[in-house]
């Protein structure tokens, strides 16, 4: 049994099919097959011959006729989407071909005529879908409404749109934004907010999309003061579409896309269709975004409660810092402590949760409650890390900590342990620096033994403690981002002041993060003498 041949093959099967049946219909006066010749057509040869929208058959004129072959006496012209191939004959024919060729044409027209509909839908279909794909990738709010906006102008031909949008604030209340495409937002700035008159009610209120040839003269127009119409200096509005934004989960409105054109019935159905598809994909989106931020923010918050203000330790300058992700979806999980003994010593403690959202936040306030209590017990650094572990261990969810824990006691310099963490950086009096706790033991939740070292710290000294979002991204290497810490640290003024802290976070993120960073410093001061 013979096999079918693959479906890549068929048209290219079926058209050598079609040219060798066309060539059979030329004949001589004598009703003998006439000789023909297959002669693929280059581009320019096409160009000059009638246009039957990419496909179809075509019998070119005496002038045609000799600009494709002067030698010809007849051809047919078979065009299909791979290109166009000539049937021509050198001696002389009967119209037996042309009756064929229109024979052919009468049968497909319609079908090609049909098959061309369906293209441009599917392509309508597809530019739709490509707006979807990308606006619901979108995560932050301000990008996601102005590429809704600038896609759906564009595929309604509007001559400007905009994009009216509710929020909520962290203390529950409404407040509406927008944005616009096609004209500058001074065009709008000094005009009122819509209000739920009778021509954007439908829209705000969710009813469903209002499409007016001549908004001008519609029945709902012009009703309300101070304005009856469009204020002042508003942009000109004869073409008028609005479509309502509702929440797919909630059945909530969170806003309406609206778009004008000067001249009157610019609006088709299949804009109609194109902007309540943009919306529908925007509601998806914005649900997303809204989520997402909602997360954030949470993470954010709860991240911040857990964290304390350094007390003020005498002999030591502190600057800390616990600033979230200000990019991505990286929060949590970051923390720094500063914690004052009974016997006068200060343990220093910075540390990073695998992980992020809210069980990374919540896994880390358990972490720092852990290693705060045990602190408070004057347990070695060691000591205090190998109880954690335990503890982390124990976790219903498996997960892995790194941390940092030192203790300065005065007169006896630094003890301290190192759970995986990336190294303290311990600058010298003399502009040296150090590394502390390079690579020395696993994370707490895999590793159960962190060894302990010691070092003097000295008045003079600087204590950096730092969490990766300070220097690894997607954009920087880890190895890259600690030399350049590195060089940075050695520049820094002692003591290290809040302005010239964030200055170094500056420099070494460029000023946007996509990760948390925490950080602690510690200056040991010089007594001044008297």
């Amino acid at each position: 049994m013979t096999s079918a041949p693959p479906s890549s093959d068929r048209p290219r099967q079926e058209a050598d099919a079609l040219l060798t049946a066309l060539a059979s219909t030329f004949t001589a006066p004598d009703g003998r097959p006439a000789p023909v010749e297959r002669l693929p057509l280059a581009a320019e040869q096409v160009a000059g011959l009638p246009s039957t929208d990419g496909v179809g058959i075509l019998v070119p004129d005496d002038t045609q006729l000799a600009a494709l072959d002067p030698d010809a006496t007849a051809a047919l012209v078979v065009l299909d989407s791979d290109g166009a191939t000539a049937l021509v004959a050198r001696t002389a024919v009967s119209r037996t071909h042309v009756v064929a060729a229109e024979a052919v044409a009468a049968a497909t027209g319609g079908l090609r005529r049909a098959v061309g509909a369906l293209r441009i839908e599917a392509a309508v279909i597809d530019a739709l879908q490509g707006v979807g794909r990308r606006l619901t990738a979108h995560l932050d709010l301000d990008n996601l409404v102005q590429d809704a906006t600038d896609a759906a102008t564009t595929a309604v031909g509007a001559a400007f749109g905009a994009f009216f949008y509710n929020l909520v604030n962290q203390f529950g209340e409404s407040y509406t934004l927008y944005t616009l495409s096609g004209v500058p937002r001074e065009a709008f700035s000094r005009f009122p907010m819509p209000r739920n008159t009778q021509v954007f009610a439908p829209t705000f209120d969710g009813e469903g999309t209002l499409r007016s040839d001549d908004i001008t003269v519609d029945r709902r127009f012009g009703h309300n003061a101070p304005y009856h119409g469009m204020p002042a200096g508003h942009l000109p509005v004869r073409s008028y579409l609005a479509v309502s934004v509702i929440s797919p989960s909630n059945g909530e409105v969170l806003g309406g896309f609206f778009f004008g054109h000067p001249e009157p019935g610019r609006f088709t159905d299949r804009h109609e269709y194109l902007a309540e598809g943009i919306a529908g994909y925007s509601a998806i989106a914005l649900d997303n975004a809204r989520l997402y931020e909602r997360e954030r923010n949470f993470t954010r918050e709860l991240s911040r409660s857990m964290l304390p203000d350094a007390p003020p330790v005498p002999g030591l300058d502190l600057v800390t810092r616990y600033l979230p992700a200000s990019t991505g979806p990286k929060i949590g999980g970051d923390w720094f402590d500063v914690i004052p003994l009974d016997s006068g010593a200060t343990a220093f403690v910075i540390g990073d949760v695998v992980g992020h959202g809210v069980p990374a936040a919540t896994v880390m306030g358990q972490v720092r409650t852990a290693i705060r209590s045990y602190a408070l017990l004057e347990l070695a650094p060691s000591e205090v890390l190998r109880h954690v572990a335990t503890l982390v261990d124990g976790f219903a969810e498996p997960t892995f900590v790194t941390c940092f824990y030192a203790v300065h006691t005065a007169g006896e310099g630094l003890a301290y342990a190192n759970a995986g963490h990336l190294p303290a950086l311990l600058r010298r009096a003399d502009g040296t620096i150090e590394r502390l706790g390079e690579a020395v033991a696993q994370p707490l939740g895999v590793g159960r033994e962190f060894p302990e070292s010691t070092t003097t710290f000295p008045p003079g000294d600087d204590l950096l403690l730092y969490t990766d979002g300070l220097v690894e991204s997607g954009s920087r290497d880890l190895t890259e981002g600690l030399d350049r810490l590195l060089e940075e640290f050695a520049r820094l003024p002692r003591p290290l002041t809040s302005e010239a802290c964030d200055g170094l976070v500056e420099t070494l993120t460029g000023g946007t993060h996509d990760d948390d960073i925490a950080l602690v410093y510690v200056h040991h001061a010089v007594e001044e003498t008297r």
